[in-house]
């Protein structure tokens, strides 16, 4: 029997709703096909009576994660107050029943741990059945809280979410103290990044404060106590007990931490990562690096070329399996690179030894990158790291449906790196500057690289690429939520950060999780203040408002607008070329075939380059003639190649903005660091 919603009957289909097909299909027994005609009866469905069908139905008959439609479906409805009793009912039956009793194992699970561990001070457990919420499983980390006094579903909780969405080191002077933390990532995030009062030789402990000790029960069945208690760091505090907080150890517990020996950092200690992501080419980069440097809770050093950190990385990876004593590693490192004997030590004998703890070991033994470092302070460094490209190119590509593919090898080869692979904890950011004054900047910067090389160097020419193109089809800021190292990640405007420093470091300090440190109010490079070699030394605004009218023409930047509007909006950035305009394919030719600014450089460089060939006749002489004629043709060649690909990345990109990652998903823009109004000096950049 024909199927007429499959078939594409195109008038049966207008004449019916969405509902009257799932339900004949059903009728039918074609049960794929009613899936997927209930599930398009649920977008855009108002009724509530089809959305409890349809999701009934989905749930019974639904493939893989299907059932989440239904789950959520059910969770709405219900909050609205419609069929409480009913969807109350398929939830406890679908979602809590078959997981009660593993949920009611790991309760009592937490409960022993706690009960024997010292730093607790209230043992009055509830009842697994008396606790005052209910956790609906959604996925293997993800639950939904239900309330049955007041007979509603919380917002989903992934307990495993890679976020740290907390300020925790914002005061280092005391210990540590949290209230109501409920994420087991930031629990462990804690454990792992706050040293052990022994190490630091002073009192140390996490602090976690909760409100509510029935609540803290109510969340231990989605909690895995073990690990967060094993080295004896928390010390938790319910209601009033807050009272108690810091603890004196000495005198309660008979432990006096100021008789231990302050103890170097270790390798396995370093798990945070700060990303300086490269977003483009001059975007303002090397100014956050000099303002993050010297920050002492920070391993840092400048940006790295990439290919030289795997490098060097792969020679200490070698060298160290080759080595075949400790003894000869003490000679080897300490002679060569100057390692301390602790640090080779370390990772002499570390098991599992990866290439994230190599790279730590370096940092770790490079004085530059220690500069500013306090080896006293309560918590582990954070290793911040920029590594660097020569250039960033994304090619552009369509699907099916004409939907914008984006893919850039540099960013295949940071997501395929063990290094970042290996950090459990990452903290991106990205530097963003106006992209005219960056395309402008970085034109200047080839052009200049070009005539020095091409005048002092004969082995290595340089040239103008199509940095236009580079430019428009760069989307570093647009990001697949579900990457993780992506996912807790923050955009910083350039201009900001030069004109309003104190807001801009503020809320950055904020977001890496790092107390606000004095050496955030000045630029500098391993401690020595503000380094000459820039163009805009430290906090200097020129940068800001350079426009490099020399190195960008009016129709470029309109192009660049135009195809980057979207981002324009989105970060608070307004046009100085186009004006809004419709832009039609003869406006897009218009545009493109105006080009004339950074033609010149790239024709001027790629003629020096190409002059450097040499043809000959068949009996071997230089024809110079020949040889002009051909170089002028292969430098109109390139210049073709580079006007049609402009034109047809223009085409292809005047139906919209519409990005999505190879897998289909779409991208989104990256959040914005949003400033606090009351620390701004000057008014915000547009």
């Amino acid at each position: 029997m024909p199927v007429p919603f499959l078939c594409g009957d195109a008038e049966r289909v207008s004449r019916m709703k969405a509902i009257e097909i799932a339900q004949r299909l059903a009728q039918l027994n074609e049960t794929e096909s009613a899936l997927q005609a209930y599930k398009l009866a649920l977008q855009g469905e108002t009724d509530s009576t089809t959305k409890m069908e349809a999701a009934a139905y989905i749930l019974q008959f639904g493939r893989d994660d299907d059932y989440k439609i239904s789950y959520t479906m059910f969770h709405d409805l219900y909050n609205q107050g419609i069929f409480k009793e009913n969807i109350l009912e398929i939830m406890d039956e679908a979602f809590y029943a078959p997981n009660v009793k593993m949920m009611k194992a790991h309760y009592k699970k937490n409960c022993a741990l706690l009960e024997k561990y010292p730093y607790i001070f209230r043992k009055d457990f509830l009842k697994f059945e008396d606790l005052p919420i209910k956790f609906y499983p959604y996925d293997d980390t993800s639950y939904t809280p239900y309330y049955p006094v007041q007979e509603r579903f919380g917002a989903y909780i992934d307990f495993k979410d890679t976020v740290i969405k907390h300020y925790f080191f914002k005061d280092l002077e005391n210990p540590i103290l949290a209230t109501d933390i409920y994420s087991q990532y930031e629990l462990e995030y804690l454990r792992d990044n706050v040293r052990r009062s022994e190490d630091v030789a002073k009192e140390n402990h996490i602090y976690l404060h909760y409100t509510s000790w029935a609540e803290f029960c109510a969340y231990l069945p989605c909690l895995n106590m073990k690990p967060l208690l094993e080295e004896k760091k928390i010390v938790f505090l319910f209601e009033d007990e807050i009272n108690q907080y810091p603890i004196d150890f000495k005198e309660r517990f008979n432990i006096d931490y100021s008789k231990f020996t302050l103890q170097p950092v270790r390798v396995q200690e370093v798990n945070k990562m700060i990303w300086h992501t490269q977003l483009s080419s001059h975007n303002g980069g090397d100014f956050f690096n000099e303002v993050f440097d010297f920050h002492p809770n920070l391993l840092t050093m400048p940006s790295i070329m990439m290919d030289n950190i795997e490098n060097q990385i792969g020679i200490v990876r070698d060298t160290l399996t080759k080595i075949p004593t400790l003894q000869k590693a003490f000679e080897v490192f300490g002679a060569n690179k100057g390692w301390s004997h602790q640090i080779i030590e370390e990772l002499y004998h570390m098991k599992g030894r990866t290439d994230k703890d190599i790279l730590v070991a370096m940092f770790l033994s490079d004085t530059r990158a220690c500069a500013g470092l306090d080896a006293s302070s309560r918590i582990a460094p954070t290793l911040f790291f920029q590594p660097h490209f020569s250039n960033i190119v994304y090619e552009l590509g369509v699907d099916s449906a004409n939907r914008a593919v984006l893919n850039a090898k540099h960013s295949e080869k940071i997501h395929n790196s063990p290094i970042f692979q290996k950090f459990k904890y990452i903290k991106t950011f990205t530097p963003m500057r106006r992209f005219t004054t960056s395309h402008g900047a970085t034109v200047r910067f080839m052009y200049n690289r070009a005539v020095w090389s091409n005048e002092h160097d004969e082995t290595a020419k340089s040239i103008v690429s199509d940095a236009i193109s580079e430019r428009v089809l760069n989307r570093s800021f647009m990001i697949d939520p579900a990457d993780r190292l992506y996912h807790d990640s923050i955009l910083v405007r350039f201009e900001d950060g030069k004109l309003n420093p104190k807001a801009t470091f503020t809320a950055l300090a904020e977001f890496v999780d790092l107390p606000f440190a004095d050496s955030f109010s000045y630029c500098s490079e391993f401690g020595k203040i503000n380094p000459t070699y820039n163009y805009a030394i430290g906090f200097d605004t020129s940068s800001v408002f350079k426009t490099y009218d020399e190195y960008v023409n009016n129709d470029e930047k309109k192009y660049i607008e135009f195809l980057l509007r979207d981002a324009y909006e989105y970060y608070g950035y307004d046009f100085q070329a186009y004006n809004g305009e419709l832009v039609s394919e003869d406006t897009m030719q218009k545009w493109v075939g105006n080009f004339t600014t950074v033609d010149k450089y790239i024709r001027e460089t790629w003629e020096a380059v190409f002059g450097a060939v040499k043809l000959t006749d068949a009996a071997g002489d230089v024809e110079e003639i020949v040889e002009k004629a051909a170089q002028k043709i292969m430098v109109e060649d390139v210049l073709n190649r580079f006007y049609l690909n402009r034109l047809e990345n223009g085409k292809k990109l005047l139906g919209g903005l519409e990005f999505i990652n190879e897998e289909g998903q779409l991208l989104r823009m990256m959040p914005k660091l949003e400033l606090d109004p009351a620390l701004l000096e000057q008014t915000l950049y547009h």
